[in-house]
């Protein structure tokens, strides 16, 4: 890797851009938090299926239309992996806007990091998120994409807690899952909607999205924010 890219890379893993202040206070402290009452998904890898195997199925074009992703918006890419997402994000939000891409496995941050500097993405930020905590900064983002890493989170309702208030007033998540057992890679439905509504968010939609292998579900946050004492863990039998 020559010494322009390397400087490029240290640039993106600093952060040092219009995203990379992250306000903390007293919510570092905050909890407790209730664990989750079912199997978490280990993390197997950052890749699924190839990229060519991924875009005949227009995969990346089919969620971003469903999920309103448009020119100007900035996104967060959660559990962004290899960057498949990253990559068709950029292309989409333009010069005008912005994505961060995180993950929590530092090698895979990056690798990711040295693609994105290669590729010369100027609107893309790597960072190293947190298991619980996605260490994103407040009020920033139109749309938080989660694709098939949401079964791997093991603290789900200290994650979406911590992840609120990174939303715009008209922000949305994003997840694309598939329809089985968590353990076995997927999140039921019910279950994800059950998660996310006991942190205070609501769901917009569900869409079948066989090309991504399950479904897209769009939730957004309303109200205030609960107290994590009195969250109470969803059990889907």
């Amino acid at each position: 890797m020559g010494r322009p890219i390397c400087l490029a890379v240290l640039i993106l893993l600093a952060g040092c851009d219009s995203l990379s202040t992250v306000a903390r206070g007293k919510d570092d402290q905050a909890g407790p938090f209730p664990a989750a009452d079912r199997p978490v998904a280990r993390i197997v890898s950052s890749r699924w299926s190839t990229e060519e195997a991924r875009d005949r199925k227009n995969e990346a074009g089919e969620v971003m239309d469903k999920a309103g992703i448009a020119p100007g918006m900035t996104v967060a890419d959660i559990g962004a992996g290899e960057g498949y997402y990253t990559i068709r994000l950029a292309e989409r939000v333009g010069k005008d806007g912005r994505v961060l891409a995180e993950d929590i496995v530092p090698q895979v941050r990056d690798a990711l990091a040295d693609r994105v500097a290669r590729e010369r993405l100027q609107s893309v930020s790597v960072r190293l998120g947190e298991p619980a905590d996605p260490k994103l900064p407040e009020h920033s983002f139109d749309r938080v994409l989660m694709v098939h890493m949401y079964h791997e989170i093991a603290q789900p309702y200290e994650f979406l807690w911590r992840m609120r208030p990174s939303l715009k007033p008209d922000g949305l998540v994003v997840v694309v899952d598939a329809d089985r057992p968590t353990q076995n890679h997927g999140t039921p439905p019910a279950l994800l909607k059950c998660e996310f509504a006991a942190v205070g968010y609501q769901l917009v939609a569900t869409d079948d999205m066989p090309s991504a292998g399950g479904y897209l579900a769009t939730f957004r946050a309303k109200g205030p924010r609960p107290d994590p004492s009195t969250i109470k863990p969803c059990r889907i039998n």
